[in-house]
């Protein structure tokens, strides 16, 4: 897992280490003979600092940018890191000997920490105060097909109904071909009712028809499938929209893959927009090769990532964990 970004990150680290580390120390040797004895066995025996200065940096973060920039870390992402790192570590001291890629990585890491955690979200304590608010609680999954958003919805009722709550599925994806069977077979598995229509049939009226279900029969939760077909990208936005009125829906989820790299960029900004998404969901975490997406993600939308999607089980869903993401994209 990230193993891509993992293999930047160590030709970073020999790169920059082999070439600055030498030069850093040769300057501050250098530095030491325009000063006295005394002050030269303080500066280079006892303190052994040397400043890290902003030519050191011109050579240092262009590297990294080229590392975030090939494991799919969006440009704008990169730029904001970019810019902290140089008010970070400009002025640094360091001691001679000690690895200024490290140094480096560990404030990349610091920042990285804080661009995913900024808008944190508990989806779970969101639902038990939801429910006790409104009832039925309406959540909207948007994203393109194929990005196991159906499957990904069943996840989601799964837990939902390990916390005592009942659920039913919309299959508001009328568009396409086998999308209504494949959201039906998981409300067969779960045991839980599926409200659709026939294929073709406006989705904000399916949609609108399981909440109407939902509040006569009391049910707690109502999970509701969209299209995604992004090569009619007017009209899935107007569609879009036109459920959003309709429904009003309590939450509104995108989902797609963490493998997908710009191109998950791309359709986060376009959903976002085009509906206002209030967090993300990143499937196959488990095979993601490089790590940026989820990074991107966060970033562009300004929205929180929710879970993390990690095999075909309804129990591979796993909250999304900026520290223990960190870590795993830098090994």
């Amino acid at each position: 897992m990230f193993g891509a970004i993992k293999e930047k990150l160590s030709s970073f680290r020999k790169k920059i280490d082999s070439e600055i580390e030498e030069e850093i120390e040769r300057e501050g040797e250098t530095n030491a003979e325009k000063i006295g004895a005394k002050e030269k066995i303080s500066s280079l025996i006892l303190k052994r600092e040397i400043v890290i200065d902003e030519s050191k940096l011109d050579k240092i973060i262009p590297e990294l940018e080229t590392a975030l920039l090939e494991s799919d870390v969006a440009f704008d992402v990169v730029d904001r890191i970019s810019e902290e790192l140089r008010v970070r570590l400009s002025g640094r001291k360091k001691k001679i000997g000690e690895s200024i890629s490290e140094i480096v990585l560990r404030e990349l890491k610091e920042i990285l920490k804080e661009i995913l955690s900024s808008n944190s979200f508990d989806f779970d304590e969101w639902a038990k105060k939801a429910v006790t608010e409104r009832k039925p609680v309406t959540i909207l999954f948007v994203g393109v097909n194929g990005t196991g958003k159906t499957t990904t919805i069943a996840k989601i009722a799964k837990r939902l109904m390990s916390m005592g709550y009942s659920v039913v599925l919309a299959a508001g994806d009328t568009f396409r071909a086998g999308a209504i069977e494949q959201l039906e077979e998981h409300a067969k598995r779960l045991d839980v009712k599926l409200i659709k229509h026939s294929p073709g049939s406006d989705p904000a009226a399916v949609i609108y028809d399981a909440i109407k279900h939902a509040e006569s029969k009391g049910v707690d939760f109502v999970l509701a499938d969209t299209a995604g077909r992004m090569h009619t990208k007017k009209n899935l936005i107007d569609q879009l929209g036109k459920i959003k009125r309709v429904t009003s829906p309590d939450l509104i989820l995108f989902v797609d893959e963490s493998i997908a790299g710009n191109d998950a960029i791309e359709r986060a900004e376009m959903f976002n927009s085009a509906v206002g998404i209030d967090g993300s969901i990143l499937t196959k975490l488990d095979a993601d090769p490089k790590g940026g997406t989820a990074i991107s993600i966060a970033y562009v939308t300004g929205k929180p990532i929710l879970f993390m999607g990690t095999g075909q089980e309804y129990g591979d869903i796993v909250k999304f964990d900026a520290e223990w993401l960190v870590e795993r994209v830098f090994g």
